[in-house]
Parts: C-alpha cells; structure tokens; sequence
C-alpha cells in the first residue's frame, strides 16, 4: 500500500488545498482593509464637510458672527445650543480656544471633552481616533484663523461605534466563510486528485496484469488525447517493441535448439570415437579429428550468421552514414572471384559505378548483403554466370545478382528468406550453408528501409534483386570515395 506521504493523490489534494486557501486568504485580508478603509474614508468624510462648513462660517464673519445676534466669535460658539446645529447621534462638536481649552461644544458631548490641543500647533487639518467615555471617536482637528481676533480650533468627532461592529461583523463573517471554505476546497481537492489520479490507476491496473507472457495485450486507450491517453499510448508502442524483441529472442533460442543440435551431436560422436578408438585405429582418429573440426567449422559460421541476423533485425547500434554502394558491390564481387575461378563460373560486374548511387546505411551490412548474395548464387550454379549489376531508378538504388543456376520453384519463392529454409536440391548436407544467408539479406535490407525478392531467371536460374533509398545528393561536408572500376573474373 502506497505511503499517504508519498501518495500522488494526496500530495496533490495537499497542494491544491494549500493553494486555493492562500488565494482565499488573500482575498478575505484585502476586502477586509479595503472595507476598513471605505468606512474610514466614510467617517472622514463626514467630520470634513461639518468641519469644513464651521471653518468657513467663522472665516468669513471676522470677529462677530453673525448667529442670532452679533456676538464675539469665542462667545456666541460657547452659546448653548449654537453647536447643535453641526451635530447629530454620531457626530460632535467642540470649539477650543487657542490654549487649547473648551469654549463650547455640542450637547451630546456631555461632560467629555477632546484631547487638549494648544493653538501653538501649525495651521492645518489633522485626524485622530481618540477613545472616550463615548467611545472610539474619529477626531478632525483644525486650527482656524479668525479676523481682529485670537484663533480658534474648531474639533469635529464621528463616533467608531457603528464602524466598530461593522468591522467585527464583517470579521467574523470572513472567518466562517474561511472555514467553510476549508471544508469545501478539502473535499473538492480531494475529488478532484481522485478524478485525477483515476486514469493512471486504472493504467497502472492494466499493466500489472500483464506479464511477459502476455506482451500481445494492449491497453487500447484510443478514446483519451489527454497526457494520460498518451502515457497509454507509448505504454502500448513499448509493448509492441518488446513483443517484437522477445519473439527476435524466442526465434534465436529456436533456431539455436533446432540447427545447432546436428553439428553437437557429429562432435559428440566423434569425440566418444577417439576416446574409444582414437588410439588404437589411427584412420579413426584421423576421420574424427576432421569431421569435429569441420562441424565446429560450421558451429562457428552458423552462430556467427545468427548473431549478424539477429543484429540486422533489431536495427539498434546501426550506424547511419552516406556509403557509395558501388565501392561496396566491387569489394564484395572481389572477394567471391576466387571463390567463382574455382567453380570455373564466370563472375561478372556492370551497371553504375561511376558515379557511384549514394545510401544512408552501414557499410559493413551492405557489403554482408552483396556477399551472401553473390556466395549464394555460385554455390548453386554448376556452370555458366553470376552476373551482379548495379543502377539507379530515380530514388532508389538497385542491385540485382543473377545466376544460371538450378534454379527456385515457385513455392519455394516465397519462402527462400526464412530462415533455415532448403528448396529440396539443397538438402544435401555436402552443400555448404547454414540456411541463414538469405534470411540476412532480407533483414539488412529491411533496416536499411529496402526491399529483396527473389525471380526466376529466363533459361534457367535466380535473379535477385535488391532496392535500396537512395541519397540524391551528398550532405554537407561528405566527399563521396571513388567508384570501384567493373571488371570480370573467368576460369
């Protein structure tokens, strides 16, 4: 069972909760202070238009103001019920002289006074809270000259009480609606990471169920194009990339059990031979040293031809490189002429050498190609020619190699490139061969993109022919070698 900790739902959930609750957080903080700040520039605006219609009253009137009768300015503000005019159930109104003591003030105020502001202070507007007997109190202060006389300071209060509870209301509702939201983010976060996580269980499900055994199944997700549906889908290409790998290894065991059975067993034999007669008979010993060292002979061709096949058909570690085929089919025609002067078989090269047809390709495979090819062709032909030529079609490069040999019937046409396949006059063991060779030149000529097939030759005898993609120019940079000269071999 999968750790919480290390759970990929959880850490999920886990981040998508930690996220969506810092945004919310976030947001309750800043509406909490922009609405601190709205109610204060409320209260603000309140004491500045009663404040600001007090100073402008006694700007304008001079030493007597003009309310009722005229009366000094300090007298008729401490006038009972002058100030009531300014004031309401929230707001008050204070009228200090220039030390900073009570002239006058509203009837709401009662015995409570404002903090003691001297008039030595600069002229100006300045705001406070000040906490009272009434309360929290937002305080504007100004400093006001008056004409032909002493100045005066004239104090506006708005009472924080409403603000207060407003503030705290909208706290304490912000604190529930934060826990809900807990609540609600926690479990959406959680159904969501389940949504989430639910395909790649699933996934995960399917791959556990199949084992190596099992390796043609698929997952089959062809209706999601999401990440999930392409994790399916690689998941499926890697599964067919090891289907593929491990029938190459069934086929190689296989092939190994079955052809290498033969030449291990005449080895065995002969080694039972000399360890009963060896000494006794020398013609004994002579024939079974021979026989083991031609069966080992062939052990070695066969396991080397096995292993250059199953190389060829994993087309992994197959350098890529511009290779002029021409110098490849002269080398490897080269190589068979004493091979072909022996048989006393004509051995002829022709076609396009110079210039050369350029592939994309390893030049060692190419010329394993050409050679059991060619090989091929002068082990099965008695007397007459092996004719191997080399041209170009407009993207392709062909390489045929014809013989005047036995010959293939048609049913064994379309099974000469299995491998350890004999048409039925090859059988004979005296015919050199490990049944391979035809089966490397199909699958050389596979990972290099191309294509072999195998005819029947007007008058007798095999025509193979092999079509390769062809380079129509050289890349940047590459110098292509020089074309082998056409030349024939006779006995």
């Amino acid at each position: 069972m999968t750790p919480v900790r290390s759970s990929l739902r959880w850490r999920i959930a886990t981040w998508y909760t930690l996220l969506l609750l810092s945004v919310i957080g976030v947001v309750s903080i800043v509406l909490f202070v922009q609405l601190r700040a709205i109610l204060f520039d409320q209260a603000r605006a309140r004491v500045d238009r009663t404040g600001s219609d007090i100073t402008s009253i006694v700007s304008r009137s001079g030493p007597l103001l003009a309310i009722g009768e005229a009366f000094p300015v300090d007298e008729q503000l401490a006038v009972p019920g002058n100030l009531e005019h300014w004031s309401s159930p929230t707001t008050y109104v204070e009228i200090d002289n220039a030390q900073g003591y009570p002239i006058g003030k509203s009837q709401n105020m009662g015995s409570v006074n404002f903090a003691r502001r001297p008039s030595d202070q600069h002229f100006g507007v300045t705001y406070g809270v000040e906490k009272t007997a009434l309360g929290d109190v937002y305080v504007r202060n100004e400093r006001v000259k008056v004409r032909g006389a002493t100045p005066i300071i004239v104090k506006v209060g708005e009472r924080l009480d409403v603000f207060n509870e407003t503030l705290s209301r909208t706290r304490n509702l912000l604190i529930i609606v934060f826990f809900l939201a807990v609540i609600a983010v926690v479990a959406a976060s959680l159904a969501l990471s389940s949504s989430a996580i639910r395909p790649i269980g699933k996934l995960t499900e399917a791959i556990g169920e199949i084992g190596s055994d099992q390796l043609d199944r698929r997952v089959g997700w062809t209706d999601r194009t999401d990440e999930v549906g392409r994790l399916a889908d690689t998941f499926d290409a890697m599964l067919a990339r090891l289907e593929e790998a491990f029938a190459r290894e069934r086929q190689f065991i296989s092939d190994a059990s079955h052809e290498l059975k033969t030449p291990l067993t005449v080895i065995h034999a002969n080694a039972q031979m000399l360890e009963r007669w060896g000494d006794r008979d020398p013609d004994v010993r002579s024939e079974s040293l021979r026989a083991i060292i031609e069966e080992s002979a062939a052990l070695a061709r066969m396991v080397n031809g096995m292993l250059t096949l199953a190389k060829a058909e994993s087309g992994e570690g197959i350098p890529r490189e511009p290779v002029a085929l021409g110098n490849v089919v002269a080398e490897a025609v080269r190589s068979a002429s004493q091979h072909a002067a022996d048989k006393s078989l004509r051995l002829e090269l022709t076609g396009q050498l110079d210039p050369s047809p350029i592939v994309l390709g390893d030049a060692n495979l190419l010329r394993q190609l050409v050679t059991n090819l060619v090989e091929n062709g002068i082990k099965f032909t008695e007397r007459g020619e092996v004719a191997v030529r080399l041209s170009s079609a407009p993207d392709a490069a062909v390489l045929e190699v014809a013989d005047t040999g036995v010959g293939i019937d048609d049913e064994s046409l379309a099974r000469v490139f299995d491998r350890f396949y004999r048409t039925d006059k090859s059988r004979d063991r005296a015919v050199e061969g490990t049944g391979l060779g035809l089966a490397i030149v199909r699958s050389i000529a596979r990972v290099h993109d191309g294509t072999v097939e195998a005819t029947k030759r007007a008058g007798g005898g095999t025509i193979f022919r092999v079509t390769l993609p062809r380079l129509a120019s050289l890349p940047k940079g590459a110098v292509e070698p020089p074309a082998e000269q056409a030349f024939i071999s006779r006995q």
